[in-house]
């Protein structure tokens, strides 16, 4: 039996999504581990579920360094001593140098909070309502120079409601990320998805643009 495939995950703060991969892992349709988790911040509580979990932890604090360059270098030293072979990105709030998504091409993945190409950046749940949007949702990708511009591998969306809070719409759009992230990754790790140029590709064939629509029972 081979090996199960290796995962990084870095965040930022409380580790929902990483939970979701901690709760996953293992299974006979998830054949990954998370063995570590890195924090640029000492106080997330996403190392905390790593820990009770018995997963290793590190923090490489982006404050301590003069620059991107330098922590991006420090990151990748740290990353990589853990011989991964996919790196998580998993509510990690730091732009990442070109050097470093260079160094991981093709085995780091982003989720990101809205239904790609529309609302890269920040504030996407309230960009949706504002614009009028009937749905939103969240997209797994691989990770490119391009800010949250790399190939689309998964969606899955909600209905907008009338009266809708950005929180309200997060807190539903959560759940899907809970699902498709793992599953993105779980095909990742039985050797189906990769990146192929501006592509990703799933049992050797190219993805649509914005990826493969995963249908969730959600409201």
């Amino acid at each position: 039996m081979s090996s199960p495939c290796r995962l990084v995950v870095l965040i930022s703060g409380s580790g929902s999504n990483l939970q979701a991969f901690i709760d996953k892992a293992g299974d006979a349709d998830h054949p990954f581990e998370v063995c570590a988790v890195i924090s640029n911040k000492a106080d997330a509580f996403g190392l905390e579920r790593a820990r009770k979990a018995g997963i290793a932890t590190a923090v490489v604090d982006h404050k301590a360094f003069d620059g991107r360059d330098s922590f991006d270098a420090a990151l990748m030293a740290q990353i990589d001593q853990f011989k991964p072979d996919l790196v998580i990105l998993a509510g990690f709030m730091r732009i990442l140098t070109g050097g470093f998504t260079r160094h991981y091409l093709g085995r780091l993945l982003n989720i990101h909070p809205s239904l790609l190409p529309k609302y890269p950046g920040l504030n996407t749940h309230q960009r949706a309502i504002d614009a009028g949007d009937d749905k939103a949702g969240c997209t797994v990708h691989f990770v490119t120079e391009e800010l949250d511009g790399g190939p689309p591998v998964l969606q899955a969306s909600v209905a907008i409601e009338a009266d809708d809070s950005a929180s309200a719409l997060a807190g539903r759009i959560l759940h899907c990320e809970h699902v498709i992230y793992p599953l993105a990754a779980a095909w990742f790790a039985e050797g189906r998805l990769r990146l192929d140029g501006d592509n990703s590709l799933l049992d050797g064939k190219a993805l649509p643009s914005s990826g493969l629509n995963h249908n969730l029972s959600q409201r």
